[in-house]
């Protein structure tokens, strides 16, 4: 094994003559299982080495790798040497892998909650178990409870019967200017969910979210976002097929653009999602809802192709896995988007919007192009109500034309 990782034997004889001793095997062996490299699984060795070292010299075991055992030991290596890329990372993960194993002492109790704390913890619970959102919209809801209370209230008692409609105005006035419309919609929707929180746990006897102005809907205002035509083509051309990282990639983009998936969707798929002998994808889409889509030949093949030669070994059922140590899933749909925008660069695509719904608007507009109907669109794209879908009919120019009138004063 020590040739194995490039360690040095007389690093294992003190890893296993000190108190870490017993669990070395086991440290390697979650390392190895979770696909770091052997590079990296050198590094954390050397580390859990040195602590093993350390509470030898303390003459206690890992007993004393309490919050205040383990600043000692940072002091102690500090004062050796500043520590070294890595280190303070393998320190953190060996902390938590001997608490895992009852072998060092449990993390100390977290600090009182401050108030704040408490009313946005009880809020997201609310969000969960009364109205049914997924723990990614809550997740969106969050900050307005982080950001309105404290420009209330500041550090001082959260006194929310002394809230005024002026108090609303205010505040929505303040930030629906510092981004798009869509921005300040989403706003004011949320902090009226939040007041109607007050209201339903009795911490206001007033209706204030009828006090939250409305923001003007814009909705057909503006003209979907799209590819030009064959980039879709170009972007999934630039993926190396011979590499799993390619393999990953391509897949993922023939789900977003020959089936339209959303970000979260995509991320959301496990193995268990995929029925082979129907030829279907089960989805988890948006409002918790559970949709089945005709898994095309295509994206069947180059599914089929990550999972045997691309994806890691890994005990996640999660369909698509990050590509470093530890493996497991994507983290969520933004790092999705990040994916998307990184592979539209590389390709050399100036898209007019780089996440990764320009694919789904791409495929809509596409299909309209090509005679599909707006009530097609709508049922692939799985939308609820036939005004998301009309959007599209603003792209569809050769229809539009004759609907157009003459300019005043020009020719016929």
């Amino acid at each position: 094994m020590a040739s194995r990782y490039s360690i040095h034997p007389h690093i294992w004889q003190r890893l296993y003559r000190g108190p870490l001793g017993p669990s070395a095997d086991a440290l390697v062996a979650l390392l190895e299982e979770q696909g770091y490299c052997p590079h990296r699984i050198a590094i954390h060795v050397r580390v859990a080495a040195a602590v093993s070292c350390w509470l030898e010299r303390q003459g206690g075991g890992a007993a004393a790798l309490t919050p205040e055992g383990l600043a000692r030991y940072t002091r102690s290596r500090r004062r050796r040497g500043r520590l070294h890329q890595g280190e303070a990372v393998a320190l953190r993960k060996l902390l938590a892998f001997l608490r895992a194993r009852g072998v060092a002492p449990a993390a100390a109790p977290a600090p009182p909650q401050s108030a704040l704390q408490q009313v946005a913890e009880a809020f997201e619970r609310y969000l969960v178990r009364e109205r049914g959102l997924a723990r990614a919209t809550v997740r969106n809801y969050l900050p307005i409870v982080r950001q309105f209370l404290p420009e209330c209230f500041g550090r001082g008692p959260l006194r929310f019967a002394a809230l005024t409609p002026a108090d609303i105005t205010r505040f929505v006035q303040r930030h629906a200017r510092e981004g798009s419309v869509g921005r300040a919609r989403l706003l004011v929707t949320r902090l009226r969910v939040f007041l109607r929180y007050l209201r339903l746990q009795a911490a206001i006897a007033t209706d204030l979210a009828a006090c939250v102005p409305s923001v003007a809907p814009w909705d057909l205002a503006d003209v979907p976002k799209s590819l030009a035509r064959g980039a879709v083509r170009r972007v999934l051309a630039d993926c190396d097929r011979r590499t799993p990282a390619g393999r990953r990639d391509y897949a993922i983009l023939l789900l977003l653009a020959r089936l339209g998936l959303r970000a979260g969707e995509v991320v959301g798929l496990t193995l268990d999602d995929l029925d082979w002998e129907a030829g279907r994808l089960n989805l988890r889409s948006k409002g918790g809802r559970r949709d089945q889509l005709p898994l095309p030949a295509d994206v069947g093949a180059a599914v089929a192709a990550y999972l045997q030669c691309g994806r890691p070994p890994c005990a996640s059922r999660r369909l698509f896995l990050r590509l470093r140590a530890p493996w497991g899933g994507l983290a969520d749909g933004s790092s999705l988007s990040i994916l998307v925008a990184r592979r539209l660069a590389r390709a050399g695509i100036q898209a007019p919007h780089t996440g990764a719904h320009v694919f789904r608007h791409t495929l809509a507009t596409d299909l309209l192009r090509h005679g599909a109907s707006l009530a097609e669109i709508g049922a692939l794209l799985r939308h609820r109500s036939p005004n998301t879908t009309a959007l599209y009919a603003k792209v569809d120019f050769a229809a539009l034309r004759p609907l157009a009138l003459p300019w005043p004063g020009g020719g016929r």
